[in-house]
C-alpha cells in the first residue's frame, strides 16, 4: 500500500521542472518521464519567448543610460554659437563629438541627439562664452574618469567641469528658474559722443550711476518686442521678466578700463541682452533721450541698436524649484556647483577674459561698432523707407547720392530723369532685427554702400 502512494507521488512530481537544489541527480528513468512537460518549460524556449535585454555598447556590459546635469564652460570666441548647426562650428558639434569618441553615447545618439533627451539650458548666440552652461543628457556613466575623458576629446576653449545625477525627467531649459549674464564692457563706450573715444578714456563715477540710472529702468516684467527679432508686440512670449540688472565700478586689465553689467532673468530671447545694452549705451553716449527705453516698451517698431556679442557670458543658470523638490530627496545632488568655483574662476581668466580684451584690442569691435551709432535715429520706424535713410547722417548720405545719381542720369536732350529720395522697396523690418553673420554683431544698418542707393551690404 504504502509503494502505491510512494509512487504517485513520485510520478505528479516528475511532471514538473526541477529547481535548482542540493539533491541527488534525477534517475535516468526519471529524465524520461520529465520529457512530457510543455515546450515553453525548457531554459532554451524561455530565452526565445522572453524578450531579451539589449545589450549596450561599452564593453558588452549591460547597463542603463542614465539622467545627467552636465555643467559645460566655453570662449564662444571661433564659434557661431551653442546649438548644432550643420556644416558650422559650434559648441555642441564639439561636445557630442567628444560624448561619442568617449563611449558614453551610442553613434545614433551623435547623429540625432533627440534620442539621447539632450537639451541645453541657454541657447547663447555668435561669439558669447559661458561660465555655466548646463546641457542635460541620458548617457552612461559606467565608464571610468569619463569626464576627464571626454576633456582629452574637446578643444582647449571648451571643457566639461562636473557631471550630476539628475531625475529622469529632468530637463536642463524647462526646470530652470533664472539665467544670469555678465557683459564685459570696455568703458570708452560710454565716452560722450562730443568728445574723442578712444581707449584712454576713463570713466567718471557720476557716469557709472547714470548707467545703473538707466538700467534699473529694464528691471521688472516688460514687452521686448522692440529687443529682438521676430516677435510681434501683442504675443505674449514677448513679455519677460528682469529679476536684477546693475553695472560694476572701473577696473582696468592689460591696459583696458572696463565695466562688468551683470543681468538676472528668467529667460531671454535673441540679441536681447545686446539691445538692452546697446540703448543703454546710445543713451549714455548723448544719441539718445531717457525716454527711449520707455517708448521701445509701446507696440510701434523703434530702432534700437544691437551691441556686439564678444563681451557677454553666460554666468550661471539657476534651479531653485528643483533643488528644493529634489534636492535632499537622498538619491539626487542639488544643482548648484560651488565646489568648483575654483576651477570655473581659472577657466575664465585662462581663456573667456584674455579672449575677450585681446579680440577687443586687435579687431576693434566695440570702437567700429560705435561708428555705426549716428546711423540710428532712436525713434518709431518708417516702415515706407529703409531705417538708414531716416537719421540725419542719412538723410545727408541720400541727398549726395541723390546729386551723383542726377549727373549721370542727363540724358542726350538734357532732361534730368527723376530719381526716388526714398526706396520703398527695402522690408518693412528693422534690417537690425535680422540675425547677421558678422563676428562682433554690428548692426546691418551701419554697414552701407553709397554707390549703390544705400542699401546695407550682405555680411
Amino acid at each position: 500500500m504504502i509503494r502505491r502512494v510512494l509512487s504517485k507521488i513520485r510520478a505528479v512530481l516528475n511532471h514538473f521542472p526541477m529547481a535548482e537544489t542540493n539533491e541527488m541527480p534525477p534517475k535516468p528513468s526519471d529524465q524520461l518521464q520529465s520529457s512530457s512537460k510543455r515546450p515553453c518549460d525548457s531554459p532554451e524556449a524561455t530565452a526565445v519567448g522572453k524578450k531579451r535585454k539589449k545589450q549596450t555598447f561599452v564593453e558588452g556590459r549591460a547597463d542603463r543610460k542614465r539622467k545627467v546635469a552636465m555643467l559645460l564652460v566655453y570662449s564662444g570666441s571661433g564659434y557661431i554659437g551653442m546649438q548644432i548647426n550643420p556644416g558650422f562650428r559650434t559648441i555642441e558639434s564639439e561636445l557630442i563629438a567628444a560624448l561619442h569618441k568617449t563611449g558614453v553615447i551610442p553613434e545614433e545618439h551623435a547623429q540625432t541627439i533627440q534620442k539621447m533627451k539632450f537639451q541645453r539650458a541657454a541657447r547663447t548666440d555668435k561669439g558669447v562664452s559661458a561660465a555655466g552652461q548646463i546641457v542635460s543628457l541620458n548617457m552612461l556613466v559606467n565608464v571610468e574618469n569619463f569626464v576627464e575623458k571626454i576633456n582629452n576629446y574637446l578643444p582647449e576653449d571648451i571643457r566639461v567641469i562636473g557631471v550630476k545625477r539628475a531625475t529622469s525627467g529632468f530637463d536642463s531649459k524647462r526646470a530652470c528658474s533664472g539665467r544670469t549674464y555678465k557683459y564685459m564692457l570696455p568703458t570708452f563706450a560710454l565716452c560722450p559722443i562730443e568728445q574723442i573715444t578712444s581707449e584712454v578714456y576713463r570713466v567718471k563715477p557720476e557716469t557709472i550711476d547714470l548707467v545703473n540710472e538707466l538700467l534699473s529702468q529694464y528691471k521688472g516684467t516688460h514687452n521686448f518686442h522692440n529687443f529682438t527679432s521676430g516677435k510681434k508686440p501683442e504675443e505674449q512670449s514677448a513679455r519677460r521678466y528682469i529679476m536684477d540688472i546693475n553695472c560694476s565700478q572701473s577696473f582696468e586689465q592689460h591696459g583696458l578700463e572696463l565695466v562688468t553689467i551683470k543681468i538676472q532673468g528668467q529667460s531671454f530671447m535673441i540679441h536681447q541682452i545686446r539691445k538692452m545694452i546697446g540703448l543703454m549705451i546710445a543713451i549714455v553716449r548723448g544719441l539718445a533721450v531717457k525716454e527711449s527705453i520707455d517708448r521701445a516698451w509701446k507696440p510701434e517698431k523703434y530702432d534700437v541698436p544691437r551691441a556686439p556679442g564678444l563681451g557677454l557670458m553666460l554666468e550661471s543658470v539657476h534651479y531653485e524649484y528643483y533643488n528644493k523638490k529634489y534636492g535632499n530627496d537622498g538619491m539626487h545632488q542639488t544643482l548648484e556647483w560651488h565646489e568648483y568655483s575654483d576651477v570655473i574662476n581659472k577657466f575664465k581668466e585662462d581663456h573667456i577674459y584674455p579672449t575677450i580684451i585681446n579680440t577687443e584690442k586687435e579687431k576693434k569691435s566695440m570702437m567700429e561698432w560705435l561708428a555705426t551709432l549716428p546711423l540710428h535715429h532712436f525713434d518709431v520706424l518708417d516702415t515706407r523707407c529703409h531705417p538708414i535713410r531716416q537719421t540725419p547722417l542719412g538723410q545727408a548720405l541720400v541727398m549726395v547720392d541723390s546729386e551723383k545719381k542726377a549727373q549721370t542720369s542727363v540724358g542726350a536732350s538734357g532732361t534730368e530723369i527723376p530719381t526716388r529720395q526714398c526706396d520703398t522697396s527695402v522690408d518693412d523690418d528693422d534690417v537690425d532685427d535680422k540675425p547677421s553673420n558678422d563676428d562682433q554683431g554690428t548692426s546691418e544698418t551701419g554697414r552701407m554702400n553709397i554707390n549703390n542707393s544705400l542699401e546695407p551690404k550682405s555680411m
